[in-house]
């Protein structure tokens, strides 16, 4: 945008420049597409925070399973029997704890993407506004010069035909 700006006619005397209302609106749905990738990146996020949360059930599973095997593997030695007992809790513990940081993790920096996107977007479209408003600024102030000088002119020839 600033490219079409620095390379548009100026308008004398006034500071404003013509812009190609075509580029414009070019550049216009060029941001339009750029932002929803940062949504969608943030989708991707979620989407990875589902995966890791059904990989984590699913190792938690196995190691469960496996815990049950080795506990009824040595159900008549009491002694193993208690110390697979323990394993098999600390390895569910350890699991849920694993999954809970992970679910934590993934929630965490899909929050933030999703705020850096909604940032980003936020910025984009005030810069927009702001050139947007520089131009309609800039179109308001030709208007009226050329309608003063059509007056002028207009008036200079009824003067002349009297």
């Amino acid at each position: 945008m600033e490219t079409l700006l620095d390379t548009s006619k100026a308008v004398p005397v006034s500071g404003n420049v013509l812009v190609d209302k075509k580029k414009v609106m070019e550049l216009v749905d060029q941001l339009r597409l750029a932002i929803p990738q940062e949504v969608k990146a943030a989708d991707e996020v979620l989407s990875q925070k589902d995966h890791i949360l059904n990989q984590a059930t699913v190792d938690a599973r196995r190691t469960k399973a496996k815990a049950e095997d080795d506990y009824r593997e040595r159900l008549d030695q009491n002694e193993i029997t208690e110390l697979a007992q323990k394993r098999a809790d600390q390895a569910i513990a350890d699991a849920e704890e694993r999954v809970n940081r992970m679910l934590q993790q993934s929630e965490n920096e899909s929050r933030s993407r999703r705020t850096d996107a909604d940032a980003y977007a936020l910025r984009s479209l005030r810069s927009l506004e702001r050139q947007l408003h520089e131009i309609s600024g800039s179109v308001r102030k030709g208007i009226d010069m050329l309608s003063q000088e059509t007056a002028a002119v207009n008036g200079s020839v009824r003067r002349g035909d009297d």
